[in-house]
């Protein structure tokens, strides 16, 4: 049996929104897609200033928010991949924040 790789072209981030609930990005090919913020502590916890401090980093292959030192990429957004932070991680962050 012969099987072939499939290689899957990755949007590139153009323009993001976050509100209390929602982390929404519009892609290059014309989708929006939109998660909950709580899939991102750290952003879900940021300030309003803090979360609309991003900027795209590799041509918008991903998303960088310097004020809470959080990286998303497209590639994890379409895959439906939450923050791998550790709670110990996110406990020890929150607390440097207070």
């Amino acid at each position: 049996m012969r099987t072939s790789a499939i290689e899957l072209e990755i949007p590139n981030a153009e323009n993001i929104t976050v509100t209390d609930d929602t982390l929404t990005v519009d892609l290059s090919d014309g989708r929006t897609m939109s998660v909950p913020i709580l899939w991102y502590p750290r952003i879900a916890h940021a300030t309003p200033a803090e979360r609309n401090n991003w900027h795209l980093i590799g041509k918008g292959i991903g998303i960088h928010w310097e004020d809470v030192d959080e990286d998303i990429s497209v590639e994890g957004l379409l895959l439906g991949r939450a923050s791998g932070e550790s709670q110990r991680s996110l406990a020890k962050w929150l607390e440097s924040r207070a």
